[in-house]
């Protein structure tokens, strides 16, 4: 989601770059979700600690060239939401369109956690 973020939103690219670009989508148009199968924990968050580095030296080089009102560089289109349309997201949009990304996720992984014992992350251990 990092890498896709900011190639679309940021920069206005269809392209994030490796490993994204390399798949065969024709062939497989679910890879990113079965890809994960096949490579290893380490790899997988190699994956992600090199996306979160490049996200964090995108938005430190936006910061330094201004501020987080700046816009990127992808314009929506026609058929979203009306008051988005033609427009493009600020910095601080599409950092809080990340924000939520992870959230959500974080919350499935809570469900997931809580069903192994019934502990909920409000619990104390034990």
């Amino acid at each position: 989601v990092e890498d896709h973020t900011f190639s679309l939103k940021w920069f206005g690219r269809e392209d994030p770059g490796p490993p994204w670009n390399r798949a065969d989508w024709d062939a497989d148009p679910d890879w990113d979700w079965h890809s994960a199968a096949e490579d290893t924990p380490e790899r997988l968050l190699t994956l992600w600690l090199d996306a979160a580095a490049r996200s964090r030296s995108i938005v430190t080089d936006a910061l330094t060239h201004g501020g987080l009102e700046q816009l990127g560089q992808y314009v929506n289109p026609p058929d979203s939401r009306p008051e988005f349309r033609g427009k493009s997201p600020s910095l601080r949009r599409i950092l809080i369109d990340l924000i939520e990304e992870y959230a959500r996720h974080v919350g499935h992984a809570d469900l997931i956690r809580e069903s192994v014992d019934g502990l909920t992350g409000e619990d104390p251990p034990g």
